[in-house]
């Protein structure tokens, strides 16, 4: 028996207009006013849409995320 057809399939389109992606940036490829406001971190956070407009700049991969969710996105880290 297939059981594949007997399950819905995914709206991936509609789900992709929900994805957010969140990469690491080393504050050192910064602009001077970022890196001056990244303080002491080596590395930052930014949050992208599925176009690839960014977002947000953020301290780390939790606060990332955590801002992805309250914006109903879903966040996918990329590498």
């Amino acid at each position: 028996m297939n059981y594949d057809a007997h399950r819905p399939k995914p709206d991936l389109q509609a789900l992709g207009a929900h994805i957010v992606y969140v990469k690491p940036v080393a504050v050192a490829d910064l602009p001077d006013e970022l890196r001056e406001q990244a303080g002491e971190l080596e590395t930052i956070f930014a949050v992208h849409d599925a176009d690839g407009q960014q977002l947000a700049l953020v301290a780390d991969r939790n606060l990332a995320y955590v801002l992805a969710r309250q914006y109903d996105r879903v966040p996918v880290t990329v590498h």
